[in-house]
């Protein structure tokens, strides 16, 4: 298998995986639903929104489904002359490139609401809610795909700024809400969260330079890989100079996956109506968890190689010596080599900051139909590398007490789409399905094209 054939099927799986695991459950919680009258879970994006009535759920009470990306499949496979091949095919022109960012990325937040219920007392409104919770990121420089696309015809690559990283957790989380009669028309809300660690995974490569010579090959890399994971152990293999270095990973080993480390996080939100209008702001997750037992794999700072091994001949005729596809071929089996990570052994405790979310809102009610109301959400997510933000603009209905639909339009770091959501309530039950991002077309797997894609839906008993 070529360098390149294997690097296709990494993105592709990474791409594909995503998804796959972003199908299951997302955290992204549903932002159509903000401004959404008796939606139910609108305090977790602003904890000082309460509810009419109280409300249990458990299991499917609230499912999100979502991805947001930069990349997407529609980068990776085209249809040519009725076949469906990857961008490397010689028939795909290297234009698609140019409309490319600089930095692609990729991410899917995962949130299982296992329980939660909400009631009036103690002078506010109140919930309790146990979720199961995991973030993924990954963020790939565009000169890694160039290099996919271009193969050896250029000489020297440098695609530094890689970065994944991942993390699972457990969260309770309790709720208060109440109006400040010192303020009329103020509301005030906060939320605390109990967090236990499972897993946590972060790499990056913040330097690597390929130099391909005729006669020999050199590299500069920098990198660092922190995982905690009951059991997770580094494999090792020797290198040429009968140095030990990192060629993967072992589940195998003692321990077993369990909590992993414990934190804290808070949720801090306000609401003021002002006439026709509602002013809201909210801080979500400000917090962090320390993870123990921390692996860690490094080249501890930059390191050089440099090998004659492999001799790239610019012909791939499979009878010449060294031909281009046979090197690949070879530098592949190589290629834990190029960073040649050293095992650090357990470095104890680590803090993880928790990405914090900042929603700001208005919402404007007509005053001749006071059902219909239109809503301006900005979010953004602070996150180092992964920070994001988006603008929604949103037209929320309640034509009759039992049903409510909300239709919006967003922008922002993933481009643009489509949203909507529609939610039944009525004593007894409520039922909600929408999308924040309104799924394309499909691929023969399932797998969207575009990778900003959601459905989100749930079910809850109201008394």
């Amino acid at each position: 298998m070529t360098l390149f054939k294997m690097k296709n099927k990494i993105f592709i799986l990474m791409l594909g995986g995503m998804m796959a695991v972003a199908s299951t459950a997302s955290a992204q919680h549903t932002t159509s639903g903000y401004f959404l009258d008796n939606y139910n879970f609108r305090y977790q994006m602003n904890p000082a929104f309460g509810n009419k009535h109280s409300f249990a759920t458990a299991a499917i009470g609230n499912i999100n489904v979502a991805m947001r990306g930069t990349l997407h499949v529609s980068d990776l496979i085209y249809v040519r002359d009725g076949k469906t091949v990857l961008f490397t095919d010689p028939s795909v022109s290297s234009s698609f490139l140019n409309d490319m960012s600089s930095r692609p990325r990729l991410e899917a937040n995962l949130n299982i609401n296992l329980l939660s219920g909400g009631f009036n007392a103690w002078g506010g409104y109140n919930t309790v809610s146990i979720n199961a919770r995991a973030d993924i990121h990954a963020a790939v420089p565009k000169s890694l795909i160039r290099m996919m696309k271009e193969g050896i015809t250029n000489k020297e690559y440098s695609f530094s700024d890689l970065a994944v990283s991942g993390q699972g957790f457990g969260e309770i989380a309790f709720n208060h809400s109440r109006d400040i009669p010192q303020v009329p028309g103020l509301r005030a809300g906060a939320t605390v969260k109990f967090l236990l660690g499972v897993a946590n995974f972060q790499a990056e490569a913040p330097e690597t330079k390929v130099n391909l010579g005729v006669d020999n090959w050199t590299a500069t890399t920098r990198a660092d890989i922190y995982a905690n994971l009951g059991g997770l152990r580094y494999k090792t293999d020797i290198n040429d100079e009968g140095n030990p270095y990192v060629s993967g990973v072992d589940m195998n080993g003692s321990g077993s996956v369990g909590v992993n480390g414990f934190g804290m996080a808070f949720d801090l939100g306000a609401s003021y109506d002002w006439n026709d209008f509602n002013f809201s702001l909210a801080f979500n997750d400000i917090g962090w968890i320390s993870y123990f037992n921390t692996k860690k794999a490094s080249t501890n700072g930059s390191h050089s190689i440099s090998s004659n091994d492999y001799i790239f001949n610019v012909s791939d005729d499979k009878d010449v010596p060294h031909n281009a596809e046979a090197e690949w071929d070879r530098l592949t089996d190589d290629l834990s080599k190029l960073y040649d990570l050293q095992d650090n052994g357990d470095v104890g405790t680590r803090s993880v900051a928790m990405g914090t979310t900042m929603n700001v809102g208005i919402d404007y009610k007509l005053p001749y139909y006071r059902r219909l109301h239109f809503g301006l959400l900005s979010s953004t997510r602070f996150q180092g590398d992964f920070t994001w933000s988006e603008v929604r603009i949103s037209a929320n209905v309640n034509p009759v007490d039992c049903f409510s639909a909300s239709v919006n339009g967003v922008f922002g770091s993933f481009g643009a789409g489509f949203g909507w959501l529609l939610n039944y309530y009525a004593r007894g039950v409520t039922v909600f399905l929408g999308m924040d991002n309104t799924l394309g077309t499909l691929t023969k797997q399932g797998i969207p094209l575009n990778s900003n894609a959601s459905v989100n839906f749930g079910i809850s008993a109201v008394f």
